[in-house]
């Protein structure tokens, strides 16, 4: 069964935040490559990540490929085939992970695997994926998401996560190239209130992808909880698709000092509110653990 076919019975829960799991779990990810860089250095631990969350009942994994370019591997030294074989790869664990857990019996199929897409701007590491507006143009955008896009779906995911993205110029790119590739996706934005990153109104950014076939969801990641809960009816109104909602913990990000501040916020009682609003694929992001993904209930 498809992921589209499963979101017409019924909400899917998501995993939440694998970057931050990893580094919860005592990986240093301090390096421009994020947590793709685990993909090279302890592919293991990434599948063992993983694998906490289908074990916490997420039905969907996310790759560690948010954050991984060709461009980014070859500044560590490796050449385009050892590049592209990792970024393939970031799948493939996935994929591992998800039939280790049903062999265990510690999750029933399906698990669907979804391979991240993070916007150019997590490429740069510099944080201007939450502000957009990078300057770019159409094609040059398309050319940056191309290769990528096209790595990833040659190895199988079931969906493609274009996820955290700032810009609707983004968007228009992303989904360019998603008209060149054989796979679904959803779109998911970062937002800031009624706004994405770059100050474009949200019902604008929903809306690009209504009629869009390949497009099975739209929604938010990666922002608050409050800005996410009233944001999901207003991405079903606006693109009628499914809304997919994946916010951080409710914790905030100090760049200055590179740590998380503030109190999380129970994303558990908000999820019920999230589901009646029109929201199918449910789970969490930055600093959500396996363990607040295990108390999220979608029906």
């Amino acid at each position: 069964m498809s992921l589209a076919t499963a979101l017409l019975a019924g909400p899917v829960l998501l995993d939440g935040g694998l970057a931050t799991w990893l580094e919860a779990k005592g990986q240093d990810l301090r390096d421009e490559l994020w947590s793709a860089r685990l993909l090279a250095d302890d592919p293991a631990t990434i599948v063992a990540a993983h694998r906490d969350f289908a074990r916490a009942g997420a039905r969907v994994l996310t790759t560690a490929s948010y954050q991984a370019t060709i461009t980014g591997f070859r500044r560590r030294g490796l050449d385009v085939e050892a590049a592209q074989r990792l970024i393939r790869s970031s799948v493939d664990l996935a994929h591992t992970a998800a039939a280790a857990a049903v062999a265990e019996g510690s999750a029933d199929p399906p698990l669907w695997i979804a391979a991240s897409v993070g916007p150019y701007g997590a490429a740069l590491a510099d944080g201007s994926e939450y502000r957009g507006r990078y300057g770019l143009s159409h094609a040059e955008l398309v050319r940056f998401h191309r290769p990528r896009m096209t790595l990833l779906a040659q190895a199988r995911p079931d969906v493609l996560a274009c996820e955290t993205v700032p810009d609707i110029r983004e968007a228009e790119a992303l989904l360019s190239v998603l008209a060149e590739l054989d796979i679904p996706a959803w779109l998911s934005y970062t937002i800031d209130g009624t706004t994405t990153r770059a100050g474009q109104p949200i019902e604008e950014a929903f809306a690009l992808a209504a009629g869009n076939p390949a497009v099975i969801a739209v929604g938010v990641n990666c922002s608050s909880p409050v800005d996410t809960t009233a944001a999901v009816p207003v991405a079903a109104r606006a693109s009628g698709k499914p809304v997919v909602a994946y916010p951080n913990s409710g914790e905030r990000w100090d760049p200055a000092t590179r740590r998380w501040f503030g109190t999380p916020t129970d994303l558990s009682g908000l999820v019920p509110r999230w589901v009646d609003e029109g929201a199918r694929l449910v789970g969490g992001c930055c600093r959500v653990s396996p363990m607040t993904v295990a108390t999220f209930r979608l029906t």
